[in-house]
């Protein structure tokens, strides 16, 4: 494998649409590929992308496209050259995916690249605390999920969500748990209670499941509910949906 090459979906410039990032500008690289199949996923359609798309100017939309592998080189010079046509516009550079830690061997040539362009934002499916741990220290935020049964479709591996918690609190980061109408009181609360074993500061964030029409499928009183229940054991927790879809962003 060649490290200094990466097989991604898109890289591109948007405003962070969920988190405790919301709202600020972001330059997003996305990996291809998960270990996971959750029922709401939304990125699911790059999983087997034989080229990338790579936005010329950020935030315009227009995008060109190149062969995967990327080379790690053609990504930093896109970046940089936003930075310096566009100073003071972006805020940190989001990994995403899929799962980013399944690319761990890329990774921990890119992280020390990428961090001396901007700060590094991981959005996470909190699962992988082994390959966390083997960047985590060039890492400044993460944003992990606890993938609950009732939304996913899949079952929870609890214990591996703990062990990735216990990692991950060694940046600035927060929880994701993605609600909806089948969601569970006893998901919420085992959720909210792992989540305080490590620190009952760590903001921990409700986002319900966004449909197709853009709806939210979930009421907001079971919205109240959950965030009452998550509050017992948590002191920030948040109810965020995913603001990009409803403005027209990536």
């Amino acid at each position: 494998m060649k490290i200094d090459r990466a097989n991604l979906a898109e890289v591109f410039s948007s405003i962070q649409g969920e988190g405790l990032h919301i709202g600020r500008r972001q330059v997003f690289i996305r990996f291809i590929g998960c270990n996971l199949a959750c029922e709401y996923c939304d990125t699911h359609l790059f999983d087997r992308a034989e080229e990338c798309r790579l936005e010329t100017n950020p935030g315009r939309g227009d995008f060109f496209t190149l062969a995967n592998p990327v080379p790690i080189s053609r990504v930093t010079d896109l970046i940089a050259g936003w930075l310096s046509g566009w100073p003071g516009v972006h805020h940190s550079i989001s990994l995403t995916g899929g799962e980013p830690l399944l690319h761990l061997e890329v990774l921990r040539e890119w992280v020390v690249k990428l961090k001396g362009l901007l700060p590094l934002h991981l959005e996470t499916n909190g699962l992988l605390y082994s390959a966390l741990g083997s960047i985590v220290r060039h890492l400044d935020y993460i944003s992990m999920d606890i993938k609950l049964p009732s939304s996913t479709g899949e079952e929870t591996n609890w214990d591996h969500h703990r062990e990735f918690l216990a990692v991950a609190s060694a940046t600035e980061m927060a929880v994701k748990v993605v609600v909806n109408s089948a969601t569970q009181h006893w998901e919420i609360i085992r959720a909210a209670e792992m989540t305080a074993a490590i620190s009952r500061s760590i903001p921990f964030i409700i986002q319900p499941e966004t449909g197709q029409e853009l709806s939210l499928k979930i009421g907001t009183g079971e919205l109240i509910e959950l965030q009452e229940l998550a509050s017992g054991t948590l002191d920030d927790v948040r109810i965020i949906p995913q603001t990009h879809r409803f403005i027209g962003l990536l």
